[in-house]
């Protein structure tokens, strides 16, 4: 497959290389990673995150590299668990651990894989604290340069698998936070009001960030509680409903199939005039089947695909959200103790890849009623967060200092240089220390860093870069067929759901196929 280059080395960097070592073990990777250390990813690194944020995946969900996560914890040193919190006595296989966990186990399998590369023939180079800058088109191959002027190639193909982008943190100030990513994890953030902007578990991390300042968590039997001296210190999380996410639910896995929206049948919606229309009766069909108790409670029969939403949320919006996220979190405990699936979040879990599939092919208007509508109940569904991070929520507001703010979408926000001020249409907020937790945005080929990618995807008119099955960019000179565009945020607009880990094993898998597929053609 000639000379490989792989550009960051987080989940999707991992199971690329993973892929590539089954593929063509006599290969040659080059591996750039721009932090510290290869194999952590920008979620799983200290950098960003701290042991009080937990990861919302399992072991049972998470594609195995050389072994399984929780054979990997049952392996490490109880005093290693313990630091971060984890009971080895009960570990589990759908149990939730802090991120910075998940990153060692990352690192670790990284690490063994290059030593199986090394062992079977392949050439393996590492660089690490190596930023690439950009990567350039020459003479058939790609050559990548770094922050520090160096050029590494010929590359016959470069893999572009940098993850999430989120602003610097030389872009936060002392009262502002374009995310949590930004500096956060290392600012003292006084005993003030702080807002945060989202109530998805970015938002939740963002809480807890602040809230470890100035207290501790304290475990006495079932109970959670936190303790706080710090007079003046509030958090506030906010969104347009003012609705948090529930706890994840108890569901077989690997997923049943789906009886009615298969993908066969999602993609004849394609076709119809009004796809979106056409989706939402597999929708109805599908839910229905599966639980006709809760299509009955929420009018299905009488429900659009624009007015789904509405009453999807109806009931969590007019309770006040503690109390919801208490009943939730007893039902979602009880049905864990007793491996009760309910179907109707079941089968919505099970949709949204399929759903996915057809949204590329949506009209401007047919793609906006998407995400004013059905997107907003996939994300809630297959967003569920840990069951204690609602505990560590719920322990904030009986501690006082943590509430909800509904917005509306009818808001001004006015961020000033040592406050942010939002008018909602009937009150007025002030907040000493602001934080956007909003989560990763779309991006599209002017907000890439490589100039001279940039530029040539510019001299293509492609503002969103145009791929392969393989994620390889098409139509553009000199980069057709060699760069692959695995960077989440840019893969965005036709897949709204393109998150998490097993969506990067997925993206790895069909780089390696691809890679592969060429591979025989030539030998052929």
């Amino acid at each position: 497959m000639g000379r490989i280059a792989i550009v960051g080395t987080g989940p999707t960097g991992i199971y690329a290389f993973q892929r590539l070592l089954e593929a063509a073990p006599e290969g040659e990777i080059t591996l750039f990673e721009k932090g510290e250390k290869i194999g952590l990813g920008m979620p799983y690194s200290p950098e960003v995150s701290s042991k009080s944020m937990l990861a919302n995946i399992a072991s049972i969900e998470i594609p195995p590299i050389t072994t399984t996560y929780l054979d990997w914890l049952e392996d490490q040193p109880e005093s290693l668990l313990r630091s971060y919190g984890v009971d080895p006595d009960v570990l589990d296989e759908r149990h939730f651990t802090p991120r910075l966990l998940l990153g060692e186990y990352f690192q670790d399998q990284l690490l063994v894989l290059v030593d199986q590369a090394l062992a079977s023939g392949m050439q393996v180079e590492i660089h690490e604290q190596t930023e690439v800058v950009d990567v350039t088109a020459e003479d058939g191959a790609l050559f990548v340069t770094t922050a520090d002027g160096s050029v590494e190639g010929p590359f016959e193909r470069v893999i572009l698998a940098t993850g999430h982008d989120f602003p610097d943190a030389d872009e936060a100030t002392r009262s502002y936070f374009p995310s949590p990513w930004s500096g956060l994890i290392d600012a003292e953030v006084p005993a003030v009001r702080v807002g945060v902007m989202g109530t998805s578990l970015s938002s939740i991390d963002a809480a807890m960030a602040v809230a470890n300042q100035h207290g501790r968590f304290r475990r006495k039997g079932g109970a959670l509680s936190f303790e706080t001296e710090a007079k003046g210190l509030h958090i506030t999380l906010m969104s347009w409903t003012g609705v948090l996410p529930e706890a994840d639910f108890y569901c077989p896995l690997p997923y049943e199939p789906l009886q009615i929206m298969t993908e066969a049948a999602v993609a004849d919606c394609a076709a119809q005039a009004r796809p979106l229309d056409a989706l939402f009766e597999l929708m109805r069909a599908e839910i229905t089947l599966s639980d006709p108790g809760y299509a009955e409670r929420i009018g299905l029969a009488g429900l659009t695909a624009d007015t789904f939403a509405a009453a999807y949320f109806a009931a969590r919006e007019v309770q006040d959200p503690f109390r919801w996220a208490r009943k939730n979190l007893e039902e979602v405990e009880h049905n864990k103790a007793h491996r009760i699936t309910v179907p109707w979040r079941y089968a919505l879990l099970r949709m949204h890849e399929t759903v996915e599939a057809i949204v590329p092919d949506l009209s401007t208007s047919e793609r906006q009623r998407f995400d004013d509508g059905l997107k907003t109940v996939f994300v809630d569904n297959y967003a569920a967060v840990p069951s204690e991070s609602i505990r560590r929520l719920l322990a904030l507001h009986d501690a006082g200092v943590l509430s909800i703010l509904a917005l509306g979408k009818d808001y001004d926000l006015d961020r000033q240089t040592d406050r942010t001020v939002i008018r909602t249409q009937s009150e007025t907020h002030v907040f000493d220390v602001f934080i956007d937790a909003r989560g990763q945005k779309a991006l599209t080929s002017a907000d890439l860093p490589f100039p001279s990618l940039r530029d040539a995807l510019a001299k293509a008119g492609q503002d969103i870069p145009e791929r392969a099955q393989d994620y390889s960019l098409t139509g553009v000179p000199g980069y057709e067929g060699r760069l692959v565009l695995a960077a989440i945020p840019y893969l965005m607009h036709d897949r709204p759901f393109v998150q998490g880990i097993t969506v990067s094993a997925e993206i790895g898998a069909e780089i390696a196929k691809g890679m592969t597929a060429g591979r025989v053609r030539r030998q052929a």
